[in-house]
């Protein structure tokens, strides 16, 4: 009696990949005086989560470029996007940076186009 052989299938966990945003900014201005200053950044968003009719991105930015100190860019989100032709769209971005140095900065940006080449 030949016996039926069965395979399991491995699970997959990979789940769908959306899309994600590059960005740049820099920090509002700080504090007073020799020590009135501001931060550059730059990185990538994370995936798409989707939000009512819309969807929104979070930013979580290890550090800022350094004034003799770090800011961090923890748990933001994005806005909704905003269309710009072409079945694109981009982000805008409203924050505040961690507390370093007796201070925070704030920011405002938009994020680039969602994959741009395509």
């Amino acid at each position: 009696m030949q016996r039926k052989r069965t395979f399991k299938r491995a699970a997959t966990c990979r789940r769908a990949q959306r899309h994600d945003h590059e960005f740049e900014g820099s920090t509002k201005l700080a504090e007073e005086g020799d020590d009135r200053h501001n931060h550059r950044f730059a990185g990538v968003t994370g995936q798409a989560i989707k939000s009512g009719d819309s969807h929104v991105h979070e930013i979580d930015l290890t550090r800022t470029d350094f004034f003799g100190h770090f800011h961090k860019l923890k748990k933001i989100t994005t806005g909704p996007a905003i269309p710009v032709g072409n079945g694109k769209h981009v982000h805008f971005v409203l924050g505040r940076t961690t507390l370093a140095d007796g201070h925070v900065h704030r920011f405002n940006f938009a994020t680039l186009i969602d994959a741009p080449l395509k």
